[in-house]
């Protein structure tokens, strides 16, 4: 074998099937073919841009030194540049070398009380940041830096290396992303609450697309090396489980894996025991929900002299709950957990975002309810 097809084994192809196989062990699909053609499709394809990116990077400064120089200056360029991914194994952190653990100590940016409580808040609302415990989500808060934009400022370009992810605290902006030969395409609107910028640190890729403050903006920023430590572990493990999951409701079937990646983003998760109610009939609906792990059954009072009867039984990848919302209605049934569930859901506002172009199909499945409706 060649000494450039070795190296393109080891820096490109290995990291990648490396990481599938660890996915696949830990997922243990029943279709494992299929499993590996989902994930190779969003997550490998992640991967594999920021290996590509960052051979780039080793490519070009290579090109650029000069081979007269000694040991001594080749040590300091790679010092100042630590971008050769030279055994990129799990080991040696698959997503770059900007993402391998170093001695981490922690940093501490001053901020004002009200600061402090208002990215508490914010965090609570980000998929990314939700797993963690309490001494974690000390440093996190910690570290974070208060951003002030101006209306027009651009905060990540598409194409760009990226060292921060940013959570929108107040005002809005515009994502946007655009092809070779091709006019940008809006992808959509960012608000209070919301996160981007992690793709390019989870998997140490350029930025994905271009953001623009569509007005005055504040955003709190979080550094790469922080997230490195804290936060990048807890937030790949819940976005592959998610991804993997959504890949197998059919409802999302006609979406590409961009958009479902943006839907598990989005969604929480919660836990019901034997015979808890997950929605009561009457009640004020403004969830969306898919039942990730288990069964659960609705039921309905069809005549009020008699008790609820079943009227439809939930499996695993089923959702609920899109009545109450599509129609800004009570909640036309109970569910109710008939062994341990897990779901995971959306409120309103993302629902209505992420899931606004399937709004026709999930009104014609409506007709599922229909006899039961009157």
């Amino acid at each position: 074998m060649q000494n450039q097809d070795q190296e393109y084994l080891l820096n490109i192809v290995n990291p990648i099937l490396e990481q599938l196989a660890l996915y696949l062990v830990k997922e243990k699909p029943d279709n494992v073919t299929q499993a590996s053609i989902e994930w190779l499709s969003v997550t490998g394809a992640q991967i594999e841009n920021g290996l590509h990116h960052n051979q780039n990077l080793h490519n070009e400064t290579v090109e650029s030194s000069d081979d007269t120089e000694s040991d001594e200056d080749d040590y300091e360029l790679y010092a100042n540049n630590p971008i050769r991914p030279d055994r990129a194994s799990v080991s040696a952190e698959v997503y770059g070398i900007y993402n391998k653990k170093t001695n981490f100590k922690p940093k501490i940016v001053a901020k004002s009380h009200l600061q402090i409580q208002k990215i508490k808040e914010k965090l609570a609302q980000s998929f990314m940041f939700s797993e963690l415990d309490e001494h974690d989500l000390r440093i996190v808060i910690n570290a974070m830096e208060v951003i002030q934009c101006m209306k027009g400022d651009v905060v990540i370009k598409q194409g760009d290396d990226g060292d921060n992810l940013y959570i929108v605290d107040e005002g809005t902006l515009d994502c946007s992303r655009s092809k070779a030969g091709q006019d940008s395409v809006h992808l959509k609107t960012y608000k209070p609450g919301e996160s981007f910028g992690e793709l390019a640190l989870l998997y140490n890729s350029p930025r994905a697309a271009t953001i623009v403050a569509e007005e005055n903006c504040v955003l709190f920023s979080l550094d790469r090396g922080t997230f490195n430590h804290i936060v990048k572990d807890a937030a790949i493990r819940k976005r592959e489980r998610y991804e993997y999951f959504l890949a197998h409701v059919e409802l999302l079937q006609e979406l590409d894996p961009y958009s479902r990646s943006q839907i598990a983003d989005a969604l929480k998760s919660k836990n019901f025991n034997i015979g808890d109610y997950i929605v009561k009939e009457g009640d004020e609906g403004d969830i969306f929900y898919f039942l990730e792990k288990g069964e659960a059954v609705a039921t309905k009072v069809l005549n009020q002299s008699q008790p609820a009867q079943v009227v439809y039984f939930y499996k695993e990848g089923d959702y609920f709950g899109e009545i109450a919302l599509l129609r800004q209605a009570p909640r036309a049934a109970s569910v109710i957990a008939e062994t341990p569930c897990t779901v995971v859901y959306l409120d309103r506002e993302t629902f209505k975002r992420l899931l606004g172009p399937l709004e026709d199909i999930l009104t014609r499945n409506f007709k599922k309810y229909e006899k039961y409706m009157n």
